[in-house]
Parts: C-alpha cells; structure tokens; sequence
C-alpha cells in the first residue's frame, strides 16, 4: 500500500509539473466552472420563481416530481454534463499535447473540443440519462433508492473515469469511448484510481485548512471593525478557495490524460517515469 501512495504522489508531482510549465490550463475549469454558474442560474431561477408564484397562489406542490419536473431536470443535466465535459476535453486534449511533446495552447484545446462536439453531445446525452435515472431511483425508493444510486453512481464514475481522454485523444463515438474506458481500467482498477482519489485527498485537506486560516483571517476583520477589512478578508478567501479548485481540477485532467497516454500508446509521457506508469498499469494480481 506505501508503494501505491508513492507511486501516486510522484505522479501528482509529475503532473504538476505539467502545469506549472503552462499555467493557461487553470483557464480551462475557471471558465467551466463559470459556465456551469451561469447554465443553474438560467435553469433554477425560473423555476424558484415558479414555486413562489405557486405558493401564492394557495397551491400545493407535490412531494414526488411530475413527468414535466423529471423532462426539465433531463434538460439541465443535459446541458450542465455538455458544458462540463466540452471544457474537459478541451483541458484534456491540451494535457495530452504536452504529454505528447507538441505544441500547445488554450486555441489549441478549444478547436480540438469544437472538432468532437458530435461526440461530447453524445456522451452528455448518456451521462444526463444514467444522472436522472438515479434521481428518479432516490425519488421512488427513499433510503434503499439513495443507498443504490451511491453505488450505481459510483461504479459509473468508476467505469466512466477515462472517457473524456478517450474521447480528446480517439475521437471515437460516446459509446465505445465507455466501453474503452472500461477496458483500460480493467487493466488497472485501484492503481490509477488511487492517485486520483490521493489528489482529491491533499486537496481536500488543503481546503480545510484554507476554510480555517479563512476564518481566522475574517475573525481578525470583524475584529477591526472595519468594513473594509472584512470585505478585503473575504475576496483573500474566496480566491484562494477558487484557486484550489482551478489547481485541483487541472491537476486531475493532467494526471488522467497521462494514464490514458500511457494506456493507449504504451510509453511514458514527457515528465513521467515510465517505471511508474508500468506500475500502476500493471496487470491485477490474482
């Protein structure tokens, strides 16, 4: 297990590596995350403003959704996985130019996301399908539907974990960039998860103790009593916070681009030891 956890940290090392030789990849999440903002506001404000017109009116609202509520959810998923999933395979794609040793930039990356919208409109159709299905598993079945869509989900993000470098890199149809992704993860199961899951980790804990010393820093604020401060307290914090995010998600499209390259072409890309990456692609010992 040691040998797991280092081989997964020098790979996190390596990917941000990466991303310090080229830190226009933070562009990428930034701008998805903004999108992602804009698509919920543009689907929930109208819908909170039903809800409080219906109130006023004296009508009650349902405890279980209607086909109408299910069809606008499918609409959301929809286009909140396609937003998502464009600005991935664009971060993706130009991950997997440097890995290649090409040159690279945020253009690059936008064309090569425009080149495969067929594709990633099809995967977001499948993956807002497999999204409402659980909803609707939680809806109808309350606790046990809760407990089965956590783990449908989760072997669904499992089996999906390689799609969108399968789609930046191949090009192939959403379906067969599922059942690729499921075929190079057979190869693999906990090795390269773990470096992903061990990302998520040191960044979970670096959000925690960025929350603390963000408290702490507004707590002095209020202290001043200076609206200024307090203000200024709260712009350090929620930028730091953002940046986290932006380093985090970047990091994870550059550490699943390189072992999906790996994976697929079978050598070590530019700044990975290969010894590492036969390691965590070695095959499971039974």
């Amino acid at each position: 297990m040691a040998g797991k956890f280092a081989r997964s940290w020098a790979l996190m090392k390596a990917s941000a590596a990466v991303l310090r030789s080229d830190k226009s990849l933070l562009v990428f999440p930034l701008l998805s995350g903004l999108c992602t903002l804009l698509v919920a506001a543009s689907f929930l404000v109208p819908v909170g403003m039903a809800m409080v017109g219906q109130q006023q009116a004296g009508e009650q609202i349902g405890r279980h959704m209607s086909a109408g509520t299910y069809l606008l959810m499918f609409c959301f998923y929809l286009v909140q996985y396609f937003v998502i999933i464009f600005f991935q395979t664009a971060l993706t794609g130009v991950a997997l130019m440097h890995l290649r040793g090409e040159p690279a930039s945020v253009g690059a990356g936008f064309a090569l996301a425009r080149a495969r919208l067929p594709q990633i409109l099809g995967y977001a159709l499948i993956a807002a399908t497999v999204g409402l299905l659980l909803r609707m598993v939680q809806e109808r079945l309350g606790l046990i539907g809760r407990l089965a869509a956590g783990f449908i989900g989760l072997a669904w993000t499992v089996a999906t974990f390689l799609v969108v470098p399968v789609l930046a890199g191949e090009g192939v149809g959403p379906v067969d960039a599922v059942k690729r992704s499921v075929e190079l993860l057979k190869r693999s199961w906990g090795e390269n998860l773990i470096g992903n899951g061990g990302i998520g980790v040191v960044f979970g804990l670096l959000m925690v103790l960025a929350v603390l010393l963000g408290a702490a820093l507004i707590g002095g604020a209020v202290a001043l009593q200076s609206a200024a401060a307090i203000v200024l307290a709260a712009v350090v914090v929620v930028l730091g916070l953002t940046l986290l995010g932006l380093v985090q998600a970047s990091l994870q499209g550059i550490y699943s681009a390189a072992l999906y390259r790996y994976a697929e072409a079978g050598e070590a890309s530019v700044g990975f030891d290969q010894a590492l990456l036969q390691q965590a692609f070695a095959p499971k010992k039974k």
